[in-house]
């Protein structure tokens, strides 16, 4: 019997809506500029940031994925 409903997937679940702090866990020099892991220190989401210029701040490259 087909279910009427549909669960969301865990990992497309609203994350909790905080001013993230960010922190990097590693980075990588690429073609694009610096590649940037980062995970917010208050709830454990993760993104990828992207450093185009050498001044500035890093933009978001992906979206916020939350535990």
């Amino acid at each position: 019997m087909a279910s009427s409903t549909l669960e969301q997937h865990p990992q497309t679940r609203p994350i909790a809506v905080h001013e993230h702090g960010w922190a990097t866990e590693s980075r990588h020099v690429t073609s694009e500029g610096i590649v940037r892991y980062v995970r917010c220190t208050a709830c454990g989401s993760r993104r990828v940031d992207v450093e185009r210029a050498p001044i500035g701040p890093p933009e978001p490259a992906s979206a916020v994925v939350g535990r």
